[in-house]
């Protein structure tokens, strides 16, 4: 490691008594109108996606290495000269916060603000990068014939709830702002590429914040007004008024609030790597994390990425989104030199698997606003512009595995060929494994079977890029004892389709002792 890697929580300490937050004057409603100058809108925007470049690295060395546990503030999270710079040309997957949020920034370039659906989830389904979770999920869907929004739905897609979505959301608020209703319509349409619910709900939130940064710089005003976009009987709502709420009750104890939810949202039932596991990628919980960060934060850039970075979990993803939020509310001309240095090292090289830059990406975004601004009832002058701003509405209501309560995980660790039959007494079922193969190109073919009746007949690329993420699972299943069994239809010598473990559900919880 390089010299004066470590940076101590002293340190931290002493950037955070920096002078560099802006303070305004709270507002209690959104004007009808707000005029600023093309200077300030360009600032806010190169302030997103600096803030979400830093966030991204400052938290990217600790990511799931805390699952179910805070950070505490003994542990050193580092931030040495030249580490934006060592990340980009050493570990550039690290930022896939940003390059798929450009998957989508590039196809509104090329394509203008009406892009089809189909042509954004091409761009995604094509890309070189590696994907995980309700992303793989929805890539395979998608090379498979199952486009949006039948590709993030959670029939389809048992990671819809994870927090995909959420980390790519940043664009839509950016290029809308003052009109988080405008950036709901973007994620409606591209967030359903891969997510459903509350999947869906953590970029519609976050897209949100971004948008309401360009018209207050108030961050518990931006923070509960752009609640207002969920629908109040959902999950994810429930939580993140929570912990509104629980920052007013305990405003000074970032960790209380942290600790109430864990025991009352934590809980995953969707992502099958989650359940039965203290790893949580689900977007509610890792949603809170950010709004903890943010909140507790107080608009001081430092603060607010310590904090979200030592909540845990998948903790570049979260300081991400609250450093892009504030880097937003802040201009990029407030965030602290302490983090710019870092980043100035990098503005004109392109991230991975991309042929866009920093400095590219500042001015495809103001583009788009423009336009945007446009479209929403605004004016735009060589020197100012006029936003109409839009009162935060909820979009509809949805729901992820509705009816469904994990009651048991079993272990298989057999290839296909030795399962024979597995008899669980469920209402649904996820089997996890693989197919290995010498032959990166070979697809192997197998049918799941159900009471001897086939339930379908699955395409299982050994290549992981566009791999299943699972193997095969079935939810609404009549409640019962159900035998699974498979026929491998295009067995190779060179090849294995490999099960893992088994989850099952049920449509009652388990009852507790």
């Amino acid at each position: 490691m390089k010299k004066g890697i470590f940076v101590s929580t002293v340190c931290l300490l002493a950037v955070w008594m920096m002078p560099h937050s802006i303070s305004a004057a709270p507002i209690k409603t959104l004007p009808a109108k707000v005029t600023i100058s093309t200077e300030k809108l360009m600032d806010k925007i190169k302030g997103g996606w600096a803030g979400q470049t830093i966030g991204c690295t400052f938290g990217g060395p600790t990511e799931f290495k805390y699952p179910g546990s805070m950070i505490q503030d003994y542990v050193p999270i580092v931030w040495p000269d030249g580490y934006i710079k060592y990340w980009y040309e050493n570990i550039p997957g690290l930022y896939d916060d940003v390059y798929m949020d450009l998957t989508f920034v590039d196809v509104f370039d090329r394509l203008g603000l009406d892009a089809p659906v189909d042509s954004f989830a091409m761009a995604f389904a094509h890309a070189g990068y590696m994907l995980w979770h309700a992303n793989q999920a929805a890539r395979y869907n998608i090379l498979q014939g199952i486009m949006p929004p039948a590709s993030g739905n959670w029939m389809n897609n048992p990671h819809a709830d994870d927090i995909d979505y959420q980390i790519e959301a940043d664009y839509s608020g950016l290029m809308s702002p003052g009109m988080p209703n405008s950036a709901s319509a973007i994620s409606d349409k591209i967030g359903h590429i891969m997510n459903y619910g509350d999947g869906w709900y953590g970029g519609v939130y976050v897209g949100a914040m971004y948008a309401l940064s360009f018209v207050s710089d108030d961050v518990n005003f931006i923070t509960s007004e752009a609640l207002k976009t969920i629908p109040a009987k959902s999950r994810y709502y429930q939580c993140m008024s929570d912990v509104i709420r629980w920052h007013k009750e305990f405003p000074t104890d970032w960790k209380r609030t942290w600790f109430e939810c864990q025991k009352k949202w934590s809980e995953d039932i969707g992502c099958p790597d989650g359940v039965f596991n203290v790893f949580d990628i689900d977007a509610v919980i890792n949603s809170s994390y950010i709004l903890i960060g943010l909140l507790y934060g107080n608009g001081d850039f430092s603060k607010t990425l310590d904090i979200a970075t030592r909540c845990g979990q998948d903790s570049d993803c979260n300081p991400a989104s609250a450093g892009g939020i504030l880097g937003a509310i802040l201009g990029y001309s407030h965030i602290p030199e302490f983090w710019m240095k870092n980043l100035r090292e990098v503005e004109d090289m392109n991230f991975a698997y991309t042929n866009i830059s920093l400095n590219k990406t500042y001015q495809m975004s103001y583009k788009q606003a423009l336009q945007m601004i446009k479209r929403g009832g605004g004016t735009v002058g060589e020197q100012n512009v006029t936003i109409v701003c839009q009162q935060p509405k909820p979009v509809r209501y949805e729901k992820s595995f509705e009816g469904l309560y994990p009651v048991d995980l079993k272990s298989i660790n057999k290839k296909v060929e030795e399962v024979k039959e597995f008899t669980a007494n469920c209402t649904g079922i996820v089997f996890k494994g693989y197919v290995k193969s010498n032959n990166n190109n070979y697809v192997a073919r197998v049918e799941m079977l159900m009471d001897g009746n086939s339930v379908e007949t699955a395409n299982l690329p050994a290549a992981f890029t566009t791999r299943r993420h699972e193997l095969f699972w079935k939810y609404q299943i009549p409640k019962g004892n159900h035998t699974f069994t498979f026929k491998w239809l295009n067995p190779d010598s060179e090849s294995s389709v490999n099960f893992g473990n088994v989850v099952i559900y049920s449509d009652m919880p388990v009852k507790k002792n």
